[in-house]
């Protein structure tokens, strides 16, 4: 059976690549879906709707934009993988932890540990917490193949 992995949150580090060489290494079936990482592209996403002189409108445009696709990658997904970096407040990746939680989505979340406690709610409604992506590559291998 192919799976369908969802990974959300940071964008600023290759936990993502890390990742998805892992299964390709352990030759897992796995299908990587994702938000647009590219942080330009997806606060422009809105823009080609028209120009917005208030940030707060421009940004709202795009956020809109950007969730047809994390709504719909997010409810065709088996399992997410939602990472919370140490150098920005992920407001995003809490809010599809909190989307996977609402449609019965089970998520990973990968963090450090100096973030356990603003976390812990979003941690309680995971199926288990990473520190690192090997260790998340571990258990889609357990996961997906049950070895």
């Amino acid at each position: 059976m192919k799976w369908t992995v969802y990974l959300s949150g940071e964008i600023h580090t290759d936990w993502r690549e890390k990742i998805m060489q892992g299964a390709k290494q352990h030759g897992l079936d796995i299908e990587f879906t994702s938000a647009v990482t590219d942080h330009e592209a997806s606060d422009a996403a809105g823009d080609l709707l028209g120009e917005n002189d208030n940030q707060f409108w421009r940004d709202h445009q795009s956020s809109k934009v950007n969730a047809i696709r994390t709504k719909n990658l997010i409810q065709k997904c088996d399992i997410a993988i939602i990472r919370f970096g140490d150098k920005y407040k992920q407001w995003n990746a809490a809010f599809d932890a909190g989307y996977c939680s609402a449609l019965g989505k089970p998520y990973i979340t990968l963090h450090s540990d100096d973030v356990i406690h603003p976390l812990k709610e979003v941690d309680a409604a995971a199926m288990a917490w990473a520190q690192t992506p090997e260790q998340v590559v571990e258990l889609l291998k357990y996961t997906t193949s049950g070895s």
